[in-house]
This record gives structure tokens, sequence and C-alpha cells, in this order.
């Protein structure tokens, strides 16, 4: 028997992943009450059921105090079930931006922000026992299906993320970047009269900016350094890594380095992610 718990904060996509552990076979149900986590297990435990994988969706609507949920964590663990926890983040702008989208209203408050900021405090402490937390602010979900289907069917190590974003300095640096490179030093396709309206996800592009000697010693070296880098973050327990590339404008230089980036990543094999903020401002 398998219990998979995901929470995290509201409006961070514990709905959709549901949704795929549904898809992969499991027993979904969604905003059970704590308290309730021992009867689910002796109902899937009767002979007969033919339940053996569980996904309980528990988030903040389940009450402020999640001690009836560790209370019932632990008599899993009594009764030498396995289970994992899934924790969803996000950030603030994103989660406004959703809710903006959803037109819903914070469970916590009629303040959106104020229902933010008190929810991440009362769910610190399941989040500090999370056996995964997942940033779903640059995520899409064929990402996060792509994560899971790794993690709970292959049976593969939880790998780190590397989220790889280009941007443009005059619109200012992205939120919550582990590192930022600057390729304003490459050579600029807005100068050159056909490329002016283009962008990095266009070859004529792309082979401009990667003709230079500069410019290709530079990504080679940046390569290595992140290949060098990825495990050493994994050791230290980090399970996200966000690369910022920027250029003036971001839509050349940081769009084209970003995608050569992402494919070289790819290419030796970690999870990546690519997008681009500024590519259409």
């Amino acid at each position: 028997m398998q219990f998979v718990i995901v929470t995290g904060m509201s409006g961070a996509g514990k709905s959709t992943l549901l949704n795929i552990f549904e898809d992969l076979g499991y027993y979904c149900v969604d905003n059970l009450p704590p308290k309730l986590i021992n009867n689910l297990a002796d109902f899937c435990l009767e002979g007969g059921s033919g339940i053996d994988k569980v996904a309980l969706g528990i988030d903040i609507r389940g009450g402020k105090r999640f001690s009836d949920l560790f209370d019932g964590l632990d008599s899993l663990q009594a009764r030498h079930l396995s289970y994992t926890i899934i924790f969803l983040e996000s950030n603030d702008n994103k989660l406004l931006h959703r809710y903006k989208e959803t037109r819903r209203n914070h469970p916590l408050s009629p303040s959106i922000i104020d229902g933010i900021t008190e929810e991440r405090q009362l769910l610190e402490p399941v989040k500090q026992k999370a056996t995964y937390i997942i940033d779903t602010s640059l995520l899409l979900v064929r990402h996060l299906r792509e994560k899971i289907i790794e993690v709970y069917c292959n049976s593969k190590e939880f790998d780190l993320i590397v989220y790889i974003q280009s941007f443009g300095f005059k619109f200012g640096l992205p939120q919550l970047s582990d590192l930022v490179f600057d390729v304003r030093f490459m050579p600029n396709p807005f100068y050159v009269h056909e490329f002016k309206t283009k962008t990095g996800l266009d070859e004529p592009v792309r082979a401009f900016v990667m003709e230079s000697d500069v410019s290709k010693k530079f990504l080679q070296d940046l390569l290595n350094l992140l290949i060098f880098l990825i495990p050493q973050y994994v050791k230290e327990g980090k399970n996200q890594l966000i690369i910022s590339v920027g250029c003036t404008g971001g839509k050349h230089r940081s769009v084209t380095v970003a995608r050569e980036l992402h494919d070289g990543l790819a290419a030796v094999g970690h999870s990546v992610v690519i997008s681009h903020r500024d590519i259409t401002a």
C-alpha cells in the first residue's frame, strides 16, 4: 500500500497534481479531513477493495492546524504503510495571477495577499516534513506530469529541476533567480535590419549570435560550470535551480543562450524547463 500526501499553497496546482495521480491509477481523495486518514487506510486494506495506491489532497481547507495530519501519518507508519509528502510551492506573483484568472477568493482572507502570507506561515510545519517540494511558478503541466511519472513510475531518484528563463534587463531582474548571467557582450541582432523584428527562436538569429568565437567559448564554459555545479546543489538537498539569462530587451541574445543551455543540459540527462519572460514585451 502506497500513500501520497499532496499538499501546499492554495493555487499552486494540487488539483492538477491529483488529476495526474488519478491518470496513473491512484485512488484519489481531495480535501480529506486529516482525522480520517486511518479510516481510509482501513477501507483500502479491506479484502477485495483492489486499492493499493492512494493520493490524498490535504490543504488549509482541512483546518489551520496540522497536528491531525501528523497524527494520521504516524498511524500509517505504525501500521508499516509507506507514504511520501509532496508540497507544492509557488511565488506570490504567480499565485496572485492565478487567483485573478480564476476569480476565486482565498480560503483564509478576503485579501488574497494577506491570505497567501498567513497560509505560508500555517503550512511551514508540513513543508518542513515534505519528501519533495516542487515550485510550480515556472512549471507547465506536462513538465509536472513528466516529473511525477519519473519518480513514481520509474522509481528514479528525485532529481533537481533546472529552470532556465531569458529576460531583458530593461524590464528588471527576474525574481527568485539562483544564478543570473548577462550576455549583453554578445553580437546584437537588434542592429541588423532583417533581424530586428525576429527573436532568438528564429534560426538565423541564433546562428548570428553563436557564430562569434566569444559566444561559443562563453557557452561552452558556462555549460561546463553548470554541469559541475548541479550535482553540488543536489548534494546540498536543493531540488530546483533557477537560471536567468539576460540581454537588453530579452528577445535575441538571451533567448538564444537560454535555448543553447536548455539543449546542452538536457543532452546530459538533466530535467530542464525553459521560458522567455520578455520575448513578447
